[in-house]
């Protein structure tokens, strides 16, 4: 009989739970309040309604902003979903070569800011792009088109989205019955047959998952807009110009709640998919069996190449362009771009290592907090409607845009009377932005890798009267150290490259690298900016490389008491 835990160890662990608890309600729940009543209230504190609403919709320019957000936000999701079911179909149901080089390939954008992707269009599509130009004079006539404006801004969109659609499709390609197509061979059912009454009803839910994230990434994007967008509007450069420019409070949290629309229509679906997939594959399922065909493997290969080259040309550009001269009359050798002392702001390396900084740090104690979080609500049995709530304001960020939060949380930490008015302007606000921003999925990676421990540990331990805490760190900790790994390499990238979240947030003498990015671009420093971005790139590079040695050793490691 499994004795009770000891009274201590419950207070212990139900103190935890509160104060992750509060500390969540505290940087989600009220600053998202605040930002609410800042867009129904005006500068005088008076309630006005949905005045602000009204006022924005009655002008014909700030509405052509929505529609545009709209148009650009579509064609992107329809364009990118597209290549990335292709790309991902090729990679999993095909026998072409080099599927792991175009699968790293197809990740690559993860790891740079999105104004990386419009600088490279620019270098590629600008008026002395090597495109525009046709190799510079060498191809009598190049190919020019309007980049600054919709076709810019949903190029680059597409590039940003392409990794995160591939992954969704990609998990759900990745799963499938074979039995279903040796059944429909036996009916006598042709390829095309097969294709509409099988492969798509099984990967749909990733389909329609991927096309709302898609959308809304798109649709809540500042840094492709900022570069490439020139003066077509959208809203994410509104709020910029209410906010920074126009000091506008009230105009601002109106165009965040109207950004807020297509992220909690896409975090509501998401979880309606959620629960209905997975159906599709049962116990007796055989995995898909891939069969060579030439003529099929080598179009694949054709196609995937082509992607991959757009990718690798894209980033070819900034990284040319970050270490020549002058782009494009002069293509000697230089590291002289990587000296930022001379260009907007001159700062020199500060900002870069700021966002290292910023980055590890929203690491580690990002890690921390999301992975005992996610213990106290999936391992700990007491106070059940608490946990439940607790898991809802965990992933409620995931409906967040980045800019929102940044707002938010300058309505909340910005008033006098907060007691924690004196993070406002410091390190702390950012690494909190960025924690609040990435804690969804970092919460749902941590829940999902301790679902997979049998409960039976927490129950020997408490039977055998040893603390909770011990069994945390000597069991829980060394099974799910990948997973934790994961989530720091995640917490540390997304920090590296984010600029939504924080473009609000950081102080004069405290510059962050992707800020510096479009202030040297916004001065016309565009090589700098293409110099720093490279930086962001190869530093997401070599963490994700070293994570990558780390944990081929841990599961080496962890799996070793499984052999015999």
């Amino acid at each position: 009989m499994i004795r009770q835990k000891t009274g201590k160890d419950e207070w212990i662990q139900k103190a935890l739970l509160l104060v992750m608890l509060v500390s969540l309600f505290v940087s989600i729940v009220i600053p998202l309040g605040v930002l609410f009543r800042q867009a129904l209230f005006d500068k005088t504190g008076a309630f006005v309604g949905f005045a602000h609403f009204i006022s924005y919709f009655s002008n014909s320019t700030l509405a052509q902003s929505l529609v545009n957000t709209i148009y650009v936000s579509t064609v992107t999701t329809v364009v990118s979903v597209m290549l990335a079911f292709l790309y991902a179909y090729a990679l999993h149901r095909t026998a072409m070569r080099g599927k792991g080089f175009f699968k790293y390939v197809a990740l690559l954008p993860l790891f740079a800011p999105t104004m990386m992707y419009g600088i490279g269009l620019t270098y590629l599509f600008g008026n002395q792009g090597v495109v525009t130009t046709g190799l510079f004079g060498y191809f009598s006539k190049g190919i020019n088109i309007d980049l600054y404006g919709p076709v810019g801004i949903i190029l680059a969109e597409i590039v940003y989205t392409f990794p995160q659609a591939f992954l969704i499709v990609s998990v759900s390609l990745a799963v499938a019955d074979y039995t279903l197509y040796e059944a429909a061979d036996t009916l006598g059912a042709g390829k095309i047959r097969k294709f509409f009454t099988i492969t798509l009803p099984s990967i749909k839910y990733g389909l329609v998952s991927s096309a709302f994230v898609t959308f809304t990434l798109c649709f809540t994007d500042f840094g492709a807009p900022k570069i490439v967008g020139g003066q077509y509007n959208v809203l994410a450069t509104d709020i910029y110009k209410y906010v920074i420019g126009q000091q506008d409070m009230g105009m601002g949290s109106t165009v965040g709640m109207l950004l807020l629309i297509p992220a909690v229509l896409a975090f509501i679906v998401d979880r309606l998919v959620e629960r209905k997939q997975g159906s599709f594959i049962t116990a007796k399922s055989i995995p898909y069996r891939v069969d060579k065909k030439p003529l099929r493997d080598r179009l694949c290969f054709v196609y995937c190449s082509f992607v991959a080259g757009a990718i690798l040309v894209l980033l070819g550009a900034v990284a040319l362009a970050a270490f020549v001269k002058v782009w494009p009359y002069d293509v000697t050798f230089t590291l002289a771009h990587f000296d930022f002392t001379t260009v907007a702001g001159g700062d020199g390396m500060t900002s870069y290592w700021n966002s290292v900084l910023v980055a590890a740090l929203s690491a580690v104690v990002g890690t921390v907090i999301t992975f005992v979080n996610a213990y106290l609500i999936e391992k700990t049995r007491f106070m059940p409607m608490l946990r439940q709530f607790g898991y809802f304001i965990s992933i409620l960020p995931m409906a967040v845009p980045g800019l929102v939060i940044g707002l938010a949380y300058i309505f909340f930490f910005n008033q006098p009377g907060n007691p924690l008015n004196w993070m406002y302007g410091t390190i702390y606000i950012i690494i909190l932005a960025n924690i609040t921003h990435f804690y969804s999925v970092a919460f749902i990676t941590a829940t999902s890798a301790l679902k997979k421990l049998d409960k039976e540990f927490e129950l020997v331990s408490e039977s055998m009267r040893v603390p909770f805490y011990k069994t945390f760190f000597r069991v829980t900790v060394p099974l799910t150290l990948p997973a934790i790994l994961e989530i720091a390499v995640y917490y540390f990238v997304n920090s590296m490259v984010t600029i939504s979240a924080v473009v609000f947030l950081y102080s004069a003498d405290f510059k962050l690298a992707s800020v510096a990015i479009v202030n040297m671009d916004d001065a016309g420093d565009i090589a700098p900016a293409a110099a720093m971005s490279i930086l962001i790139v190869l530093t997401n590079i070599i963490v994700r490389t070293i994570y990558e040695g780390l944990t081929v050793k841990l599961r080496q490691r962890t799996k070793a008491w499984q052999k015999r």
